[in-house]
């Protein structure tokens, strides 16, 4: 048997083909790109929330569709050229481990990924952050108490 069988890979797999402009792209083959660029002076929080805007949009105007994420991040380089810790966590723990459901592929900077479950389309209605160093609320907190 092939290494790389069929079974494996999910029911669609988009064309990348990255947009020219920032925003939300009707594609031919029925998919949404969203492309968004992350400025210099743009932190963890802006960027989030604006990925998060996009998204939102993306399924208001466009339910069910199929949608590939496009990153790219100007500056918020280390002096060896990496980058900085906030766009790693951006792109590791927020768009792929948290966002990533909700799309079917997502083309980031450091790595581009095939979502390989069935792209969520419960998109919430607004995101919440909270300052990482402040305790979880009881109500969303984990493991949950058994009462």
């Amino acid at each position: 048997m092939a290494s790389n069988d069929q079974k494996d890979m999910p029911d669609f797999v988009p064309e990348y083909d990255k947009p020219d402009a920032p925003g939300i792209h009707m594609n031919f083959d029925n998919t949404v790109s969203i492309y968004h660029i992350v400025g210099e002076e743009d932190g963890f929080v802006a960027a989030a929330q604006d990925v998060f805007g996009l998204l939102k949009e993306s399924e208001d105007r466009f339910p069910g569709w199929p949608r590939v994420l496009y990153l790219d991040i100007n500056g918020h380089l280390d002096e060896e050229g990496r980058f900085d810790d906030d766009m790693v966590e951006l792109q590791q723990e927020f768009l792929i481990a948290a966002l990533g459901p909700f799309f079917t592929a997502l083309a980031l900077p450091i790595i581009s990924v095939i979502n390989p479950d069935k792209q969520r389309n419960d998109v919430p209605e607004e995101l919440v952050m909270q300052d990482p160093n402040a305790p979880l609320p009881d109500d969303t907190s984990w493991p949950r108490e058994e009462k």
